[in-house]
């Protein structure tokens, strides 16, 4: 804020000094035209802030691809210039080259700044060869939304580059800025994750302006920018996921990673579980395990809030999820002894 200050007095000052000193000594106007250059030196200030926190949302890679981009256009600029100076040195015509030259300049310089900008980005993941590109993961905004994977990248499982194309930002946004509450929680949500994300040495998360304006849904440019630029998509969302395996291209489903990390339960095994509600059948109860895992128990429909042991009976894996069938430990154990009595009989 302070150095802002110190630019805006400083445009203005120089503003209104260039006017003074450059305006007639006994013209009638020196203060009005002293007033118009301060004025002009306060709009070139305000600019170059606007024009300052523009470029904080720029990711450094695109800075330096505009850069390269402008300087090779003024090369080429100055290299047609010296072209023009022999041509005009021959036709002894001079006073046309200089506005030509400034046209090609402006003309060149800004080429390059725009095409050094946008194609980097492709330079840099397919020039860099399919080992490197691999390595990328594109972010959706189911996944970002979720929020477990910040915490897979603090444990250091994620490696590679995290990418988020404007295009999610976009729809992240508009998510934060709906009428309804629940979304705009979930929006807000997301940019929290993705700030907290961005702040996080453990990984480095790059912002890309790469856009589809042909292909309509977020879903269809993530696919098909995973495409393009031969990388994975994480995301948590079903459909995605399926649509982007038909296509080829390779899917990280969060939802898929928690199910696999969650503890194995075989039939026989013990635990203290607590009936939460009660089932769809006839005298079930059902509970759920710290990993949301439903547990179905038989004869346990009138235990509601009770903790209570159970014996697994079966596992049943489903697109959603685990479900684990059990029986509480009473009713288990008068069985087996029942069992026991008619075999021996």
């Amino acid at each position: 804020m302070i150095i802002r200050t110190l630019l805006i007095l400083a445009c203005s000052i120089s503003g209104y000094a260039i006017a003074y000193y450059m305006a007639a000594p006994n013209s009638s106007y020196l203060i009005f035209e002293s007033i118009i250059g301060l004025i002009i030196g306060l709009s070139v200030a305000l600019l170059v802030i606007k024009l300052e926190k523009d470029i904080r949302k720029l990711s450094l890679r695109i800075i330096i691809g505009g850069v390269i981009g402008m300087i090779i256009g003024l090369l080429i600029a100055l290299i047609m210039g010296f072209g023009l100076n022999m041509v005009s040195k021959i036709r002894e015509n001079q006073q046309v080259v200089p506005w030509i030259y400034m046209l090609l300049t402006g003309i060149l310089g800004y080429l390059g700044l725009v095409l050094g900008s946008k194609k980097v980005e492709e330079f840099n993941f397919r020039g860099s060869g399919a080992k490197m590109s691999s390595e990328f993961r594109i972010l959706d905004t189911s996944v970002i939304i979720d929020g477990r994977i910040a915490d897979i990248c603090d444990c250091g499982f994620m490696e590679g580059e995290l990418i988020v194309p404007r295009f999610v930002l976009n729809e992240l946004q508009f998510v934060a800025d709906s009428s309804d509450s629940m979304k705009r929680s979930r929006g807000r949500r997301g940019l929290d994750i993705l700030n907290r994300m961005q702040k996080s040495s453990a990984i480095n998360i790059e912002v890309i302006d790469q856009d589809f304006p042909k292909i309509k849904g977020v879903d269809g440019k993530l696919v098909a920018l995973a495409k393009k630029i031969n990388a994975k998509l994480l995301t948590n969302d079903y459909n995605l996921n399926k649509v982007a395996e038909l296509q080829g291209v390779r899917v990280l489903n969060v939802n898929e990673l928690a199910n696999a990390m969650k503890p194995v339960v075989l039939p026989g095994e013990q635990m203290m579980v607590k009936i939460i509600r009660e089932g769809k059948e006839l005298g079930q109860g059902v509970a759920y395990l710290d990993d949301g895992t439903m547990i179905i128990v038989d004869s346990a429909q009138k235990m509601l809030n009770m903790n209570v042991e159970v014996i697994v009976t079966s596992v049943l894996q489903t697109t959603a999820g685990r479900m684990i069938f059990s029986e509480l430990k009473e009713v288990a154990e008068k069985k087996n002894q029942q069992n026991q009595q008619n075999s021996k009989a």
